[in-house]
């Protein structure tokens, strides 16, 4: 018997679907995770708090795998966990559709600027004249990072007429590799980012390549608030010196109350809501582990399973 420990909010949905070989033990607080993570050969150890994940992690000694939902492995012990051969899956992907719907819609926010027609509603007052007047169609767009976020970003914008370049690390006909967007930083309106959390991602994106932005270019960010360097995109949005920001992230979250980027008008907070405006996420994680399952058992390679060298 193989010893699974995961979650008992998925129970309903993952107990009756279980193979015999596995021996499903479920947790109802961080307690009895701490209790059983040291049995568990697969586990699922999803908390709100990630520092308990962690723990329960390093005192798993057994597992072999681990299944998450969350896409970020950011303060994840990966270096012991590729130490002890433990194959990591991930939630990469499972809210690529509401997360790329979200940056179409800062983008229609920006461009029609939506923001300020509520305002006018709660001041009951009639707009003569929209306060934006940038079509999408047209357009050009960046997206840093091809996974399927980033891939799915692109085809919705297709829909709009907007042409689009793809970063990818290893590029195809069309693509950016990593070493050639930088210089290619002002030809477009729209600057994506879709990377994950890496290394080589942290501030990525600082006073030189936002120098090298167009001075209307708009920069959308819902991949983790590290890869900006966040005083120099401040100072810039302060000296009007790019069209602005759409940040689904930040550094720190929660953005405390009195931090400048809640102040500025030409930056957006949206407080990290993009992978959570749907109610899919959870279904759409229990489909892929059950469908995981089997292939683990078979010694295949498992869906949105990390490289973790790469840390994805």
């Amino acid at each position: 018997m193989t010893v699974l420990v995961m979650n008992a909010m998925a129970q309903p949905l993952i107990e009756p679907h279980l193979p015999s070989w596995i021996e499903p033990h479920f947790f109802r607080n961080t307690d009895e995770l701490f209790d059983l993570a040291p049995q568990a050969e697969i586990g699922w150890f999803d908390l709100y708090d990630k520092a308990d994940m962690v723990t329960a992690m390093r005192s798993a000694t057994k597992l072999r795998w681990l299944n998450s939902i969350y896409a970020g492995l950011d303060g994840w012990p990966l270096d012991l966990l590729r130490e002890r051969g433990v194959i990591v899956t991930n939630g990469a992907g499972i809210n690529a559709v509401t997360i790329a719907e979200y940056v179409v819609m800062g983008m229609l926010t920006v461009a029609k600027g939506y923001r300020e027609v509520v305002r006018a509603q709660d001041r009951h007052e009639w707009l003569r004249a929209s306060p934006g007047v940038m079509e999408l169609a047209g357009s050009k767009a960046l997206v840093l990072g091809a996974g399927a976020i980033g891939q799915k970003i692109a085809r919705m914008l297709g829909g709009f007429d907007v042409e689009v370049v793809t970063v990818r690390r290893t590029p195809g006909p069309g693509d950016l590799g990593p070493d050639k967007w930088r210089a290619r930083l002002g030809e477009f309106d729209w600057v994506i980012l879709a990377v994950p959390s890496t290394s080589d991602t942290a501030a990525m994106i600082g006073a030189a390549e936002l120098a090298a932005m167009k001075p209307t270019a708009h920069l959308i960010n819902i991949a983790r608030g590290e890869v900006i360097d966040q005083p120099a995109l401040v100072a810039t949005l302060q000296a009007k010196a790019i069209g602005g920001a759409f940040l689904d992230v930040t550094t720190p979250e929660p953005l405390p109350a009195d931090h400048v980027l809640w102040t500025l008008p030409n930056a957006h907070v949206t407080m990290h809501l993009s992978g959570q405006a749907q109610n899919k996420m959870f279904q759409r994680g229990v489909a892929r582990f059950l469908a995981n399952i089997p292939r683990f058992h078979a010694g295949e390679r498992l869906e949105a399973q990390v490289d973790l060298a790469l840390g994805y």
